[in-house]
């Protein structure tokens, strides 16, 4: 039977690159570029509440670094490093070995060392906490706080597809195996759009990540900016594989919810001037990614959502809340 030790020298030491001392020690140590602040997060993930246990370690590797990294998207930050807090019922080398494998994988694509962390027993399922750190300009990260009157409200990507994955898995709506398999490759393997928080910092006033559904997410930006919004259901970026689908298939009402409030999108929802229009059609285009004007701020505290008919949504779905009842 493997250690504790020896799958940590097994599976996660690596060299790290110079200025960066990672694990070995009781702490690591790394520099930030003079004149620039540290952005941090940390983020829990949990068998049975955020992912399935039949997922592939693979993509749990790659999805248990991804949501950080979207947070250090979310302000613009370039990515420093990792911490990585992993607990196990068991020891599975195959497991641990394919894990890592998606973690490295996508650490690598960002620049982002794992430079220490912890392993245990759990008594209870797996239990992953990741913390990353980056760095940003004093003065120029993206904040919730910052949204001002007028500004266009954009979404990154498109929206629904990790809902609509999720709920078939969690059997809350009956499973179609074309769809499922259309549509979990979006759950399980999200894409932080890094390059992109660091494109809008000079276009932006505020964004976020939709990471617990785009109405309650869009709703702490116009909370902390003390302003109100207008969308148009209209305009949502919907996944193509949930375009022409039959009522049978997909009822209205599922599809509201998975575009509205559907959560593990890891997508950008942010607000700039209407002045920004052109060049953010251009940052989209360069980056191959597709960005959706969806609606505007107003003074008008609360958030208005319009149907295709341009008729006021009275009940709208709510996003994720992990003690909402």
């Amino acid at each position: 039977m493997v250690t504790e030790f020896e799958l940590i020298k097994r599976f996660f030491s690596r060299p790290v690159s110079t200025g960066l001392l990672g694990g070995g020690d009781d702490c690591a140590l790394f520099g930030v570029t003079p004149g620039l602040q540290v952005a941090t997060s940390t983020d829990l993930l949990l068998e049975g509440r955020h992912f399935f246990s039949d997922v592939d370690p693979r993509s749990l590797g790659h999805k248990a670094l991804a949501v950080n990294l979207s947070d250090l998207a979310a302000i613009g930050a370039r990515p420093l490093g990792c911490l990585l807090g992993l607990g196990l019922p068991a020891i599975d080398e195959a497991w641990v070995e394919r894990f890592a494998e998606g973690f490295y994988a996508l650490a690598d694509q960002h620049g982002c060392a794992l430079i220490g962390g912890d392993t245990t027993r759990s008594l209870q399922g797996i239990t992953l906490s990741v913390t990353v750190f980056g760095e940003v300009e004093p003065g120029l990260a993206l904040r919730r706080n910052a949204a001002q009157i007028g500004d266009d409200i954009w979404v990154s990507g498109t929206l629904g597809a990790a809902d609509i994955a999720c709920r078939m898995l969690a059997g809350d709506i009956p499973q179609d195996a074309s769809l499922l398999q259309a549509t979990r490759r979006a759950l399980e393997w999200p894409t932080p759009r890094i390059e992109l928080g660091q494109e809008l910092r000079a276009h932006a006033h505020a964004a976020i990540d939709v990471s617990d559904g785009l109405l309650q997410d869009l709703g702490h930006i116009l909370a902390a900016s003390g302003l109100g919004a207008e969308l148009y259901e209209s305009r949502l970026p919907i996944h193509p594989a949930l375009m022409n689908l039959s009522k049978h298939t997909l009822p209205p009402e599922v599809l509201r919810q998975a575009l509205l409030a559907g959560g593990d999108v890891y997508e950008l929802c942010f607000t700039a001037a209407p002045a920004q229009r052109a060049q953010l059609e251009i940052i989209g285009k360069a980056l191959g990614l597709t960005l959706s004007c969806i609606g505007s701020v107003r003074a008008e505290s609360g958030l208005f959502v319009y149907d295709e008919a341009r008729n006021l949504i009275q009940d709208l779905p709510k996003g994720f809340d992990h003690f909402r009842i």
